[in-house]
């Protein structure tokens, strides 16, 4: 028997993406020094509140079953969140908890697209977002980003893609892997655009609470005019430093979110009450982990930058925001593209990186670091690519 034909169209769209760093763990594993600098796994211990918050849950006995919406103390802890940042009041009608960014990323994908839509994914963009189309049945169309605009968005490129199939944008904002982030300007023409051609805003905002000078988010979900057309999702992954939890959650108008309720009820039928009652506690707490992850990615950024950029033809596109930095190989005398250029570095000089060509055409010639290692890691992997590209 044969599988259906969504997973064949997924069986090159999941790990296959990240084979070279899958390749440095068995390297590491067999005892080579390798400097891995691949995901985007915090470094900075878990929020303090979420261990003992989860204990005392555990211990009450919080292991029952949900509801299909999420906990009432999350769903209020969200409310507020959202209210005092975004600049307009959000009920607790506005959230579904769902396990991750990537589930919740899903079933928006297959609550809002239908199978032949068309979405529109920025170039570069997020390694899995081509398989969470595909899963919906949909076709990927991409837009490219400017390089030598800091990634910003093209928008007489944007506008040629854009057809009457075209359902959705979906927008990464703080971008990964690239670190940009969308200014006012941008943000506006999205609105228009998405209110003129009646299509949806998919906004993924993990990185929300890692803009390194800490400014509020602009995004399309602050402008209460969009209402019908945005939907946005986050998790405490990444601010809390808590990846393997898997808690998250959409924000979007109450009808859509009262829509999405069966859908998310037909996946998982509720989320782990302990889980919830722990991200509630990590959503009113005063952010510290977060606050101090920025500051050491800022400094890695600028140590990467200041190692890098320019030196034996590499050329670095310091970021604004995330766990990442960019840095371009296509102008090294080695002839390689970044595949290439990612492949010989990690067998020659131990370094693990991820391809460019992970996260689109765009950035072929360019590889992506992770900033999540100590500094001195750091620093050390930085004089092996330079002593490489020598």
């Amino acid at each position: 028997m044969d599988v259906s034909a969504v997973a064949r169209n997924l069986s090159t769209l999941g790990s296959a993406k990240w084979d070279l760093h899958i390749r440095a763990r068995a390297l590491a594993r067999a005892g080579h020094p390798i400097i891995e600098l691949t995901i985007g796994e915090p470094d900075e211990p878990m929020a303090p509140v979420l261990v003992p918050t989860m204990s005392r849950a555990l211990d009450a006995g919080r292991v029952g079953y949900s509801n299909g919406r999420g906990e009432a103390a999350l769903l209020e802890a969200l409310a507020d969140r959202y209210t005092a940042r975004r600049g307009r009041t959000f009920s607790t009608q506005n959230f579904l908890a769902f396990p991750g960014t990537q589930t919740a990323l899903y079933a928006l994908m297959r609550g809002l697209v239908n199978p032949g839509d068309e979405v529109v994914v920025f170039d570069p963009c997020y390694a899995t977002y081509e398989g969470l189309v595909v899963s919906a049945g949909a076709r990927l169309v991409t837009a490219p980003l400017r390089p030598d605009a800091g990634f910003s968005i093209d928008f007489e490129a944007l506008n040629a893609v854009i057809t009457p199939q075209t359902r959705a944008i979906l927008l990464n904002n703080p971008h990964n892997p690239a670190g940009s982030l969308l200014d006012e300007d941008a943000c506006q023409r999205l609105g228009e655009l998405a209110l003129r051609r009646g299509l949806w805003l998919i906004c993924d905002e993990v990185y929300e609470d890692l803009i390194y000078d800490n400014r509020p988010l602009v995004s399309p979900l602050n402008n209460p005019a969009l209402d019908s057309h945005v939907v946005s999702c986050a998790s405490i992954s990444k601010s809390h430093a808590a990846p393997g939890l898997r808690s998250g959650w959409v924000v979007g108008s109450e009808d859509v979110i009262d829509r999405l309720v069966p859908f998310a009820e037909t996946m998982l039928f509720g989320n782990q009450p302990f889980i919830a009652d722990a991200t509630a506690a990590a959503l009113r707490d005063a952010g510290e982990t977060a606050a101090r992850m920025r500051v050491s990615l800022r400094r890695r950024a600028q140590m990467v930058t200041a190692a890098l950029d320019r030196v034996s033809g590499l050329r670095v596109a310091e970021p604004r925001a995330g766990m990442f930095a960019l840095v371009g190989v296509g102008e090294t005398a080695l002839g390689l593209d970044g595949r290439g250029f990612a492949t010989r570095l990690l067998e020659h000089a131990g370094v693990a990186v991820m391809p460019g060509t992970s996260f689109g055409r765009v950035t072929r010639d360019w590889l992506r670091l992770s900033l999540t290692v100590p500094d001195e890691v750091l620093q050390t992997a930085c004089n092996r690519i330079a002593d490489f590209c020598a």
